[in-house]
């Protein structure tokens, strides 16, 4: 693996953490910033911003109006515009957002790309993905979808999907949802899982409530949905009828790394708060840093976030390769999503008091972190992944 940076990529890092420091971070104060994410003038002020820096989209194909980064170049940059939670609202590489851009990408078709991809690329729309369902639906186990896509009129007719998704993210204020709805066999695939995308003001898709939830810096907070008879065209199919599982690991794989990338920012952000206050805190004659036992955390938070910036580097490695990366995905999910965590824990603990309040932002980040562990597959769901691999793989030499 080539670690080495070219200079414009230098750069680009150097601009966008620029761009953070100076002009996102005094927004973490703004009043719009709701229980549930960033009310949404504050949201076009923030795109605004990151489309003045030439900084929008970094993910996206430069036709489609991004910049057209790979993963090793978007692990700096996603790093760099996690340092405020606001960061990726203003880069416009917030999830959903990015992992239904990159999906619409790999697999729309030129008139849904024109359609629904190069507006969310612009940033001048938002978008939610439809998957996750209530008990005793899909949540871990996609197998369990209940959701359902039937025809009417024949092979070539609509579809009508119906029932309910519960945790879906950036629900209220989205245009446009890819759904997930079993479908049976038919002349244009086997029965399965089949994405579709639709519009968010189609009869039949009503938001029945938002959570309120743990963190809260999503765009559109995470909402329970209800899919009655919703109808929509053969041409709304994204990708193939009977495909949708296997296109789920081309959204998924890409999306645990880049929260990987994203949440590795607010960890640094939290480890520099605490260092500078271990630094000027003095506590029994010295400053804070000085005793073992803080200096102690700092050295470990420091091991977390270079483990986790190569185990980063390593997956965006494989993932340039062309490979699926499903496995290294997960693995980093494991390792970043845990060792974030306590890298945020040790930062409030060593702010004691301070950091308990939202005199700093390390209390919002402790908020934000731990769902994490969570999203995206839980850790105890990849590391059943991982082993199964293992066990696969059959034994090793001695």
């Amino acid at each position: 693996m080539d670690f080495s940076l070219s200079d414009d990529l230098l750069e680009l890092k150097e601009r966008t953490e620029r761009l953070v420091r100076e002009e996102v971070i005094p927004y973490e104060t703004d009043i719009r910033q709701t229980p549930h994410g960033p009310a949404p003038e504050l949201r076009r002020e923030l795109v605004a911003i990151g489309r003045r820096a030439g900084l929008l989209s970094p993910h996206v194909g430069r036709e489609w109006g991004g910049l057209g980064l790979d993963h090793r170049s978007k692990a700096l940059v996603f790093e760099a515009a996690g340092y405020s939670p606001l960061g990726p609202v203003a880069l416009n590489c917030f999830a959903p957002d990015e992992g239904n851009m990159h999906l619409i990408e790999q697999i729309g078709e030129a008139h849904q790309k024109e359609r629904w991809l190069r507006p969310l690329a612009a940033g001048e729309i938002r978008s939610c993905f439809m998957m996750t369902e209530p008990a005793p639906g899909a949540g871990s186990d996609p197998s369990m979808l209940k959701t359902t896509a039937r025809r009417l009129g024949g092979n070539r007719g609509e579809f009508v999907i119906d029932g309910e998704k519960w945790l879906i993210t950036g629900a209220v204020g989205a245009e446009v949802a890819i759904i997930m709805a079993k479908t049976e066999s038919d002349a244009d695939g086997p029965a399965g899982a089949t994405m579709f995308l639709s519009p968010m003001d189609a009869p039949g898709i009503k938001i029945e409530r938002v959570l309120d939830t743990l963190d809260q810096y999503m765009s559109g907070g995470h909402a329970v949905i209800r899919l009655d008879g919703v109808r929509v065209p053969e041409n709304a199919v994204l990708g193939r009828v009977g495909e949708g599982f296997r296109y789920a690991q081309v959204r998924l794989a890409p999306a645990r790394l880049t929260h990987c990338m994203r949440w590795l920012g607010a960890a640094r952000r939290a480890h520099d708060i605490a260092a500078d206050y271990a630094r000027r805190r003095t506590a029994f004659g010295k400053p804070l840093g000085e005793h073992e036992g803080v200096g102690f955390m700092l050295a470990d938070n420091e091991i977390d976030l270079h483990t986790s910036r190569l185990v980063i580097w390593h997956t965006a490695w494989v993932l340039d390769q062309g490979r699926r990366g499903g496995h290294e995905s997960s693995i980093a999910k494991v390792v970043c999503s845990e060792a974030v965590w306590r890298v945020v824990d040790r930062s409030m603990q060593i702010l004691g008091g301070l950091g308990i309040t939202d005199d700093t932002i390390v209390a919002r980040l402790f908020r934000e972190v731990r769902p994490f562990r969570i999203y995206d597959g839980p850790s105890e769901v990849h590391r059943w992944s991982i082993a199964r691999r293992i066990l696969r793989a059959g034994g090793t030499d001695a």
